[in-house]
């Protein structure tokens, strides 16, 4: 089982950046593909990207790619969001989540694959 807590949101302004973080403890974190998704009010749940359990492969949105970039440090059991140019309609509630396989693949970019979840963090992207 995994436990995952995401740190680093905030309130910025457009065009700015942030770095989010999920930190997770439980079974080893590199037999997880790990994932950042996000909700933002009224709106349902949506990938935003996914990063195999090596690192090595990795899957974005189409709105968000170009400007956020996912990567993990499995010494330190974290994975991180970095976000630039953000922009008003990046804000929402962003989670973190673990998909129990090593291997990347297209299932990753559905949020009911995944066996665990953050608690969220809020993003806000005033204009």
């Amino acid at each position: 089982q995994a436990q995952l807590v995401e740190s680093g949101g905030g309130l910025v302004q457009a065009g700015g950046s942030l770095r989010l973080s999920c930190a997770a403890s439980g079974r080893p974190f590199s037999t997880y593909t790990m994932g950042w998704f996000r909700q933002a009010p009224g709106k349902e749940r949506e990938f935003v990207a996914a990063i195999s359990g090596s690192g090595g492969s990795t899957s974005y949105a189409d709105a968000v790619k170009g400007r956020f970039t996912i990567s993990r440090d499995n010494a330190k059991n974290t994975v991180y969001l970095q976000m630039n140019s953000l922009k008003p309609e990046d804000t929402a509630v962003y989670y973190c989540a673990a998909l129990n396989s090593y291997y990347y693949s297209p299932r990753a970019r559905r949020p009911d694959e995944y066996d665990y979840w953050g608690q969220g963090t809020q993003v806000t992207v005033s204009s």
